[in-house]
């Protein structure tokens, strides 16, 4: 081996040597980016099951709010409704027309401030006789067969239904015509 040639290889394991130190540091380099992503991915992690945490409390919170707010509105009307039972039985006698009349009158109006709430709440009451059945909305209780009218139509409703922005909340208890 000539003095050229140790040199070269002296040179090329110099090379290899630096170049082996350019890819451990590299190396490092990329380790310490790794370990700097895997951190602030676990942070995220974290940082996003803390906000499901807050957003679930917060749901809960408005739901207690809400269900009592819409409460708030029902106790005047139940409150009513004590008053005017409490009327009729407090005299312990049998009511006069003109009693019994503004007793219905009262009642009236009960009626008449629960169906407000309703409709505030976008509560609407089903549609039945003289409609046609639609099982969406209508459950049939019983059929009566009936000359005057189509088959399928409702003759006589059982029990109201209700609807809450198109969502059936309660469905319409009916009797339907059959042929």
């Amino acid at each position: 081996m000539t003095k050229n040639t140790k040199q070269t290889n002296e040179d090329h394991k110099e090379e290899y040597s630096q170049e082996g130190l350019e890819n451990q540091e590299q190396e490092m380099a990329t380790q310490e980016v790794n370990i700097d992503y895997k951190d602030n991915w676990l942070r995220a992690q974290a940082d996003y099951q803390n906000l499901q945490k807050e957003v679930s409390v917060q749901r809960a919170q408005w739901a207690k709010m809400s269900e009592l707010q819409i409460l708030q509105e029902f106790v005047p009307v139940f409150e009513n409704f004590k008053k005017a039972f409490a009327h009729g039985a407090e005299s312990g006698e049998e009511m006069t027309q003109k009693q019994w009349e503004n007793w219905q009158k009262g009642i009236e109006y009960i009626k008449k401030q629960f169906s407000d709430i309703l409709t505030a709440h976008n509560v609407k009451e089903i549609k039945t006789v003289g409609e046609i059945f639609d099982p969406n909305i209508h459950e049939a209780l019983k059929e009566e067969e009936c000359e005057d009218k189509k088959e399928g139509e409702i003759i006589q409703e059982l029990e109201g239904g209700y609807l809450h922005n198109d969502v059936v909340i309660q469905p319409a208890k009916v009797v339907v015509c059959k042929k």
